[in-house]
């Protein structure tokens, strides 16, 4: 896989998130995913490590695997804590106004048919992980692109945490993210493997996913 699009690759006089999120739509296309250091408006970096030190420790729970009836959990798969991000807090409002921008900018100059996006804080304490998987297996889910964005300042390579992306199924060497203040990986979610390596110290970060509208028959997909 290819290495990291840096800002310096980014036309000059970037006043808006316009020539970001071209950079995004373009990545896509060409290869299904991007790698973006630094790459978080400040502002909107800023507004979730704000947002995410308000909430109590008591509304992050216990991450676990599947949805609906096939939820569960598995500490040997993934030991990670979350929090939903529902718009309550004004912080909360600007994230998710700015992934409603992104969603509407790709829908319009790549055709995605994306439908809504949800996103949670994901806290890794020391020692956690999150093994190998994909975020929607090919045909059976409506996850359709998948972004992680980092909250924690002055990461280390001795730090550990990194996310590991895997071109496919028989990649066994990957690509890895150190989880940096900013750092933006967006990709297709049923096409790209990955993984998320323990650290030593506590790791946040930012999950989202960028859905399709799967109602049918009366049935809310994605449940509001």
């Amino acid at each position: 896989m290819e290495t990291a699009i840096q800002l310096s690759d980014l036309p000059p006089g970037n006043t808006d998130n316009t020539d970001l999120f071209a950079t995004i739509a373009d990545s896509l296309v060409e290869r299904g995913y991007c790698i973006l250091p630094d790459a978080l408006p400040a502002h909107i970096t800023d507004a979730l490590v704000r947002c995410q030190q308000s909430v109590s420790k008591d509304a992050f729970h216990r991450a676990g695997i599947g949805r609906q009836t096939d939820f569960q959990h598995d500490s040997r798969v993934r030991s990670d804590e979350i929090c939903w991000i529902d718009g309550v807090l004004p912080e909360g409002q600007l994230w998710l106004g700015w992934c409603e921008q992104l969603r509407t900018y790709l829908n319009r100059h790549l055709f995605m048919g994306l439908f809504s996006v949800e996103s949670h804080f994901a806290c890794y304490e020391p020692g956690a992980f999150y093994q190998r998987h994909v975020d929607a297996f090919v045909g059976e889910g409506n996850r359709v692109l998948s972004m992680v964005t980092y909250l924690n300042d002055n990461w280390q390579l001795e730090d550990g945490g990194e996310l590991v992306l895997f071109a496919d199924e028989h990649d066994t060497e990957g690509t890895a993210v150190l989880p940096r203040l900013g750092t933006l990986v967006i990709f297709l979610s049923e096409r790209f493997p990955h993984e998320v390596r323990p650290a030593t110290r506590k790791r946040l970060s930012v999950a989202s996913w960028f859905r399709l509208n799967g109602s049918h028959q009366g049935k809310i997909d994605p449940p509001r």
